[in-house]
C-alpha cells in the first residue's frame, strides 16, 4: 500500500523555562488517505462548540486555561472537548511522543535531543513495516511554525546524511515542514497529544493522558512510539 504517512508534531513546555521540569515533542501519525476524514471530525467539533466562529483554534493550554473564546465556555464543556478530540484518534493513526526532563540532560539541549528521539522512532517504525509486509510507505514530519524551526531542518539533514546515535536516517521523504497551526486541524490535534503528554509529566494530570497511552507504536509488547527522559522513577508523580 504505496503512500505517506504524514507525523504531525508540536512541543509543549518551554526548553529554557527553569520553572518548567519537562519539555516535550509529541505528534499524530496519519496515513495521507486519512487526513480529510480526521480534519473534518476535527472541524465537526469546532462547529458544534463555536457555529458562528469555527475557525476557533484547537489549542490545549488554551481549552484548558479558558483563554480567549474558550472563556465563554464552562470548564466541564472544555474538558469534554478536549477529551473528545482526542477520542478520534483510531488504532491505525500511531502516536510519538518525547518527554525530556531538562535536569536529567547535564548541558544537553532538550530540543535537540527530543527531535533525535522523534525522528528516530518514526523512521524506526517505517523500517520495521518494510521488513515485515515489504511496505514501502514513506514518512513526513509536519510541525507547527516553530523558533527551533532553523536548527529542527538542520538536524534532520544531517541525520539523512551524516546520522544520528542509532543510526541514518532512511525512511523519511523531505526534511520537516513548518505550517500555521490556524492553517491546519491536524497540527491542531498534535498540540493535543503533546500538551497531554506534557499535562502527565509536568503535573501528573491524569485527565487526558490515558486516553492516548494505548496509542503510542507498539509492537511485540515493546512500545516503541513512547519515550521519557528523567531523574525520577515516577515522572508523572506530580500534583492532579
Amino acid at each position: 500500500m504505496n503512500g505517506v504517512y504524514l507525523l504531525y508534531a508540536d512541543e509543549s513546555g518551554a526548553a529554557g523555562d527553569r520553572h518548567q521540569r519537562f519539555f516535550v515533542l509529541a505528534g499524530i501519525a496519519v496515513f495521507d488517505r486519512q487526513t480529510w476524514w480526521l480534519s473534518r471530525e476535527l472541524e465537526k467539533l469546532a462547529n458544534h462548540l463555536f457555529p458562528h466562529q469555527p475557525e476557533v483554534e484547537l489549542h490545549g493550554n488554551h481549552i484548558l486555561q479558558g483563554k480567549g473564546i474558550w472563556r465563554s465556555l464552562p470548564v466541564r464543556t472544555r474538558i469534554a472537548a478536549y477529551q473528545d478530540a482526542l477520542g478520534l484518534i483510531k488504532r491505525q493513526m500511531p502516536l510519538f511522543g518525547v518527554g525530556v526532563e531538562r535536569a536529567s540532560l547535564a548541558g544537553q539541549d532538550p530540543v535537540e535531543y527530543a527531535f533525535e528521539q522523534l525522528c528516530s522512532r518514526f523512521d524506526m517504525y517505517h523500517g520495521r513495516h518494510f521488513k515485515r509486509r515489504g511496505d514501502p510507505q514513506r514518512g513526513l514530519i509536519v510541525f507547527d511554525k516553530t523558533s527551533y524551526e532553523t536548527s529542527l531542518q538542520g538536524l534532520a539533514a544531517g541525520f539523512r546524511t551524516v546520522g544520528h546515535r542509532f543510526g541514518k536516517v532512511r525512511n523519511l521523504s523531505e526534511v520537516p515542514l513548518f505550517l500555521d497551526s490556524r492553517a491546519s486541524r491536524l497540527v491542531q490535534l498534535a498540540d493535543l497529544v503533546a500538551y497531554a503528554l506534557f499535562r502527565y509529566l509536568e503535573h501528573g494530570d491524569h485527565r487526558f493522558f490515558p486516553l492516548i497511552e494505548r496509542h503510542f507504536d507498539e509492537e511485540g509488547g515493546v512500545r516503541h512510539g513512547l519515550h521519557i527522559r528523567s531523574n525520577r522513577a515516577n515522572p508523572a508523580g506530580g500534583e492532579s
